[in-house]
């Protein structure tokens, strides 16, 4: 077994023990060994024999540990009607943000039902690293967070932190818990060249200031500087805003940050500092007051609320099958929007009346889609900052265009590449026709046939496909899809579950 091969088992192994909420020494109680022996393991300095891998899968319950290789792929038999009722999980911006935000607190935080995807595993991997303790309590995704009093910021796992753009979010937090530090270059999605240099003006107020080399952020603080004035951010990002925010809640003094997103993500974000003792005016508008602490020592537990672009994915699936099915725990305010301008189209659904998220302010509602005749609107589509209409929502209303009668123009303005991943439809029958980086023309309706493709590197148009090949004629296969793992938790097995014909293999 060559050592590069033994170093990819035991990253496996180690990932799926974590993922499982499991220590090294349990591990090592369930397979009648030493906690010395799977630290070996882990680090790929042990031989493993056949028997001892099937012997880990089993304890792990983890086929990719038994097969031990391999991307996954997902086989999609349709067409499909999906039914019967789904929850809405919790939101993966909000909690990733939620994660880099510990790190303001010396004590404990609980946080509720996170979702178990790629890029969350990937932060407490780079958490670890650093010597924070993660430990998954229960079933439910609940998720114990304990800062060391000290972090070892000489030991950050690069690989991990360079599989996620998350990792840019630790700067507003970690610029008052050391002089100087180092962040490997972020990565995730590929959408093509965004500048980090909007996070840069927002944290320069409080002394920071970073320089790039190859492959690393240097970044190096004066202490002695604080902010004078509002900090006007150059462009509503949600990040900007959230690095912004977490730099704000350690400075001890009135942070005034104007130009501020007030998407969901910061909202639960605003939440969770004011559970800290931070005091925040504004919530849900551009123009947030911030009263930080010198110091935050205290136990705290939070539960952040429901993901309206996985809402919005589960709407698509729905209007693309044509299928009726009860969507859950709906995060409503961020959706009003999409919802409109679904209805203009002659999108047909119930909804119940209001209730409150386990965060005590998000507004939730159960939506019951039916079946309905869709018509392109009569204006472009395009993204804004909340409340406007979502720009990772933007994607699915390709693939909803794409069964809808006329034409419709999607125009992403944010991103450089993304609309040209949307063009991928086309090998599924629809017709869609890329006019520039930004903007596709798509002409419906269309009768989607199955194929076989690569999934996309960015997230939600491969999901788009993914949910095209729901409503395909035939056989389909996505391959490679770790970056629908990175975003949505079991997406795959919870669709099969209203209905789905959808089949996880590897190749052998």
């Amino acid at each position: 077994m060559s050592e590069g091969y033994k170093n990819r088992i035991g990253n496996l192994i180690r990932d799926a023990r974590k993922h499982r909420g499991l220590t090294q020494h349990q591990l090592a109680d369930l397979l009648g060994t030493s906690q010395s022996a799977i630290n070996r393991i882990e680090k790929g300095h042990q031989n493993l024999s056949l028997e001892m891998l099937a012997r880990i899968g089993a304890a792990l319950d983890s086929e990719i540990v038994a097969l031990g290789a391999g991307p996954t792929h997902l086989r999609v038999s349709g067409p499909t009607t999906l039914s019967g009722e789904i929850d809405v999980k919790t939101s993966k911006n909000a909690g990733v943000a939620l994660l880099c935000a510990t790190l303001l607190n010396r004590g404990r935080t609980t946080l509720r039902k996170v979702a178990r995807i790629e890029e969350v595993n990937r932060l407490l991997e780079v958490l670890t690293s650093m010597g924070v303790q993660c430990r998954w309590l229960n079933d439910d995704n609940d998720l114990e967070i304990v800062p060391p009093r000290t972090l070892e910021l000489d030991h950050v796992d690069a690989d991990a932190a360079r599989r996620t753009r998350s990792i840019i979010m630790f700067l507003g937090p970690l610029l008052h818990r050391a002089d100087a530090f180092e962040l490997p270059y972020a990565g995730g999605c590929d959408l093509g060249t965004r500048t980090v240099e909007p996070h840069m003006a927002a944290l320069r107020p409080f002394g920071l200031e970073v320089k790039a080399t190859e492959g690393n952020y240097h970044a190096a603080v004066n202490h002695a500087v604080e902010p004078t004035r509002p900090i006007v951010l150059t462009e509503r990002g949600d990040t900007v805003t959230e690095n912004a925010l977490m730099a704000a809640a350690l400075h001890a003094g009135t942070t005034v940050i104007r130009n501020a997103s007030s998407n969901y993500m910061v909202q639960d974000l605003c939440f969770y500092l004011e559970r800290l003792g931070v005091g925040i005016e504004g919530i849900g508008t551009t123009t947030l007051s911030v009263t930080g602490l010198a110091e935050i020592d205290v136990d705290v537990d939070y539960a952040p609320s429901e993901d309206p672009i996985e809402a919005m994915s589960l709407l698509a699936a729905a209007i693309v099958t044509k299928s009726s099915i009860t969507i859950r725990r709906v995060p409503i305010e961020f959706l009003e929007i999409e919802l409109a301008l679904l209805e203009e189209m002659g999108f047909c659904y119930e909804r119940s009346e209001e209730y409150v998220a386990l965060n005590g302010h998000t507004r939730l509602v159960d939506i019951t889609t039916l079946p309905s005749e869709l018509h392109a609107p009569l204006d472009k589509i395009h993204p804004m900052p909340f409340p406007g209409l979502n720009i990772d929502n933007l994607p699915f209303f390709a693939v909803i265009a794409a069964v809808a009668v006329g034409q419709t123009l999607l125009h992403d303005w944010v991103y450089e590449n993304r609309a040209i991943y949307l063009t991928d439809l086309n090998k599924l029958g629809a017709k869609v026709k890329l006019l520039d980086p930004h903007r596709v023309m798509i002409e419906g309706p269309t009768s989607f046939t199955g194929t076989e493709l690569v999934c996309p590197p960015a997230l939600r148009p491969a999901v788009v496909i993914l949910l095209a090949m729901l409503a395909s004629k035939g056989t389909s296969v996505l391959r490679s899809t770790y970056v629908i793992h990175r975003g949505y938790e079991d997406l795959a097995e919870r669709l099969n579950q209203l209905g789905a014909s959808i089949e996880t293999f590897r190749d052998i």
